[in-house]
């Protein structure tokens, strides 16, 4: 093989390796989404066990609904510094 024809190949080698190594980040980025949601779900149901019953437009009403009570949003901010709300 010559010079021109074995750099071709080298780089579809690492164009191919370059995919392969996207879609497992992908993957892994997909994972680790699909296990945060399960988690903060059953989160939300051990909290309050009416979702269980509920439908996802419910569910959303509901949280709607909870996130404009008063001091809601100062508690939220707080939660996500990592303060310890009162």
């Amino acid at each position: 093989m010559d010079k021109p024809q074995e750099v071709e190949k080298k780089i579809g080698q690492l164009q191919n390796r370059q995919k392969i190594l996207l879609n497992r980040k992908r993957s892994e980025e997909h994972r680790a989404r699909t296990h945060r949601l399960i988690g903060r779900g059953a989160i939300l149901e051990a909290v309050f066990p009416a979702v269980v019953g509920m439908e996802g437009e419910d569910i959303k009403a509901f949280l709607i609904t909870l996130s404009r009570l008063p001091r809601a949003q100062d508690l939220a901010e707080k939660a996500s510094k990592n303060e310890v709300a009162e």
